[in-house]
């Protein structure tokens, strides 16, 4: 401020006015700093010393212009920050009002860094408070003289103990979080789960219901939902960021996420890449939740057919290998289909599926049987132990034909 004055024209008579607009955290930060400067007593927390640190940084608060050095004393803080997990996700949450001092003083990294370590620690092993994120504390309940949170007892946490307190994160801020989390070894099935529940905190169409016969749509009021372009892009960022290991991400969720991806108009490579995803596992899907409603501009048939044969292929591809290595389907009797014959197992249960799926969408009246064969047909005639399933699916669409004639 000395600095700025200095360089000032000044006329006789006439006072010197500062305007210090770019201060990191505003009035409230200058009003602690310069209680500090007059020694009056201040409160440093994992509240508040994030943009401390900013504005002593941008003030240039060093021993050489004031004593007591407030630059030292927040790094101090930070560091005890730091150790804290509680505290720590504070102080990244507050690095969101003033982002770009704290990328330039690499606070933002040094929070990521200290949250992905104890995420990927045994939690049970340091006395870590994992009581979850309502139990976080304000800086007037009860915190010792330097602003840290004592620690809590609690029981053992399990593996998904951080879930609900980085949800509450920015999308660029998350993202990096899961990423440096992914580095440090953490379980594929974890990252996973987080991505599942930040997901369905900010993308209200995963809960709705997935098909005309589920009733009405059930959505979170407490959320407020953000605009569709942002849903987009949370959603494509959510995709790109599921591990690829087979089965750590639930059938159920991405195919939800598969239809939610339609009605948000995502990237085709976004919805190509859920549809890879789930025909690497349709034998783990719900036939409910297969039946994805059409949100095609030229909408034909009831349920989108065309994406459940997009996946029925991808499927088969995966499959080609296990069905190439069993025996010719000329020698295999269906005791050794429906027990011994492990390698088929998934192909049966897909078949199981498919018949299931053909008897739902047989009744509408505009699915032509072009399409009805196609999906009947890309199953193996070995792969079904019992005919009676894809039977009942002709006897239903021949009624709907003969009814039209």
């Amino acid at each position: 401020m000395q600095k700025m004055i200095s360089e000032l024209p000044t006329e006789d008579g006439k006072g010197c006015v500062l305007q210090l607009h770019d201060i990191p955290g505003g009035a409230k930060s200058f009003e602690l700093i310069a209680k500090f400067c007059y020694d009056v007593k201040i409160e440093l927390n994992a509240f508040n010393v994030v943009s401390l640190r900013c504005a002593a940084e941008y003030l240039r608060m060093t021993e050489d212009y004031v004593g007591g050095n407030l630059i030292l004393h927040t790094e101090n803080l930070l560091n005890e920050v730091f150790g804290n997990w509680k505290d720590s996700m504070k102080a990244l949450e507050k690095c969101e009002d003033v982002l770009p001092q704290a990328e330039e003083l690499h606070i933002v990294t040094r929070c990521i860094n200290s949250l992905a370590m104890k995420a990927c620690a045994d939690p049970s092993l340091f006395g870590w408070p994992m009581v979850g994120r309502n139990s976080m504390k304000n800086p007037e309940d009860g915190v010792i003289w330097n602003g840290i949170c004592p620690l809590e007892k609690s029981g053992s946490p399990g593996g998904d103990w951080w879930y609900e307190d980085v949800s509450f994160l920015s999308l660029p801020l998350y993202k990096r979080l899961i990423l440096a989390m992914d580095s440090k070894g953490m379980k594929p099935e974890y990252i996973a789960g987080s991505l599942m529940f930040y997901a369905r905190r900010f993308l209200p169409g995963l809960t709705r219901a997935s098909s005309f016969r589920e009733g009405t749509s059930r959505i979170n009021p407490a959320v407020a939902a953000p605009t569709e372009s942002d849903q987009r892009a949370l959603l494509e960022e959510i995709v790109g960021l599921l591990p690829m290991k087979r089965g750590v991400t639930s059938t159920k969720f991405l195919l939800r996420l598969l239809r939610t991806a339609m009605i948000l108009h995502a990237s085709p490579s976004c919805r190509e890449n859920l549809e890879k995803r789930v025909g690497t596992q349709l034998d783990e899907a719900a036939l409910e939740d297969l039946l994805i409603p059409n949100l095609g501009y030229s909408v034909e048939t009831l349920y989108d057919i065309d994406c459940i044969q997009r996946i029925l292929d991808h499927f088969m591809l995966t499959d080609q290998s296990a069905v190439v290595t069993t025996s010719p389907p000329s020698i295999i009797d269906e005791e050794q289909l429906t027990s011994t014959s492990s390698s088929l197992t998934p192909m049966t249960m897909v078949a199981k599926l498919v018949d299931g799926y053909l008897a739902e969408v047989a009744p509408d009246v505009n699915l032509k049987f072009p399409k009805f064969q196609s999906l009947a047909s890309v199953i193996p005639d070995y792969a079904r132990p019992l005919d009676d399933g894809i039977y009942r699916a002709i006897d239903i669409y021949l009624k709907v034909i003969c009814l039209i004639i």
